[in-house]
């Protein structure tokens, strides 16, 4: 296959579902549905605790951060996959799909690490509740964010410079339906293992250890519970906590089945349906789940509407 270096002018074919095409059409409303119900459920929370000052916590700070990230997470992906559903033409400028892979890995790396940052802040409140307005202080809360920001577009950087400088072959089809660093990796035309053990090994790292801390914190959140007498206090740890672990693991789980396993292990099709529902499905519930059973919320949107 003839070797050839990529430049602006280069295009790629994002294959996608082209092997079910009868399931495009249905794909296309389905992921229309959930793109809506994302854009409606973060860009509600991320209003409301603005607006309403009893919102103004670390907790709904983090929320906010989570709800302005998933915004910022699906659209990097979906309008480009409804795009390509909808029309005959599947393909993406060489630009556009390097932009895509960037924002992408680093929105999704960024994730995980805040997804930890909220579980510490759910430790302090119930374990150590008489240290809490000293512990997750204003500035320190900011500082935490930033850090989780600059860690997910570091390490998506590392993985950029890395594919960029990749030789590519002639054919330009991407099995995928967005541009992401495996699905580029099998184009090249030089032998792909450390660009595929530094996948690995930095997947390991911001994938399973915040999930190890994650399950660290519950624990010390659950042996707490264990030992509350309030029953008014036991439902609201409950409630707080469990809306966060039901996120945790619509995250974790999918992204551990796609980044965690030798590539020749996974099956693509099934990645891209794995991928579809972290990109697509994740995102739009996580609103649904912080805010159906929320109190604090249900009491904001009252006196907002009253």
């Amino acid at each position: 296959m003839e070797r050839i270096n990529a430049s602006a002018e280069d295009y790629f074919v994002l294959l996608g579902f082209s092997n079910w095409p009868q399931l495009e059409l249905v794909l296309f409303v389905v992921i229309l549905m959930f793109y809506l119900m994302t854009l409606i459920g973060n860009l509600f929370i991320i209003i409301l605790s603005y607006l309403d000052s009893h919102l103004h916590t670390p907790m709904y700070f983090f929320l906010s951060n989570l709800s302005f990230l998933d915004l910022c997470y699906t659209t990097s992906s979906i309008p480009q996959l409804l795009i390509n559903l909808w029309g005959p033409e599947k393909t993406i400028s060489y630009n556009g799909c390097m932009i895509q892979l960037y924002f992408f890995l680093a929105l999704g790396t960024t994730e995980c690490v805040l997804l930890m940052v909220m579980s510490y802040d759910h430790y302090v409140a119930v374990c150590r509740p008489l240290h809490y307005t000293v512990l997750m202080h204003p500035r320190f809360c900011h500082l935490l964010a930033v850090a989780c920001w600059l860690s997910g577009f570091t390490n998506s950087a590392l993985h950029f410079l890395f594919t960029f400088w990749v030789p590519l072959c002639g054919h330009r089809q991407v099995d995928h339906f967005f541009c992401e660093v495996p699905a580029l990796l099998q184009l090249s035309c030089i032998d792909t293992r450390a660009n595929e053990l530094t996948l690995m090994v930095t997947s390991s790292i911001f994938v399973l250890i915040p999930l190890i801390l994650i399950l660290s914190s519950y624990g010390a959140i659950a042996w707490a519970v264990l030992r509350m007498q309030s029953t008014t206090g036991l439902q609201k740890v409950f409630g707080t906590c469990g809306a966060h672990l039901m996120v945790v693991s619509l995250f974790f789980i999918p992204a551990m089945c796609m980044y965690l396993q030798p590539p020749s292990g996974n099956s693509q099709d099934r990645g891209k349906f794995i991928a579809l529902f972290y990109t697509v499905v994740t995102p739009s519930l996580n609103p649904l789940i912080y805010t159906l059973r929320n109190r604090d919320v249900r009491g904001a949107v009252k006196r907002l509407v009253g």
